[in-house]
């Protein structure tokens, strides 16, 4: 079964109520299978809109991901990032080989 990647482009415009969110979505995400590959480094903007936090995760699937997501461990931490960010989230599956 192919992995997948977890895909977010944020905005932070309230930086305690988003530390809140990642502090308790870290953990929601590991419940999962998911591993961060990438959280707020470095980063070139090639094209599209420009959001300073980009952060990628890989879990066991793309159902894995997306029960993730609606879970409700998942939708406390993102209750605290409603209204102090922008973001675009998607889960990609990878190729299988």
């Amino acid at each position: 079964m192919p992995t997948a990647l977890w895909i977010a482009h944020v905005e932070v415009m309230d930086t305690e109520a988003y530390g809140r969110y990642a502090a308790l979505a870290g953990p929601a995400i590991a419940a999962h299978g998911g591993a961060f590959l990438a959280r707020a480094g470095r980063y070139v903007q090639l094209e599209g809109n420009d959001r300073a936090r980009n952060v990628v995760a890989r879990f066991p699937s793309l159902k894995r991901a997306v029960e993730c997501y609606h879970s409700p461990a998942y939708q406390e931490a993102l209750a605290n990032a409603r209204g102090a960010s922008i973001r675009d989230l998607m889960v990609v599956e990878e190729i299988g080989e």
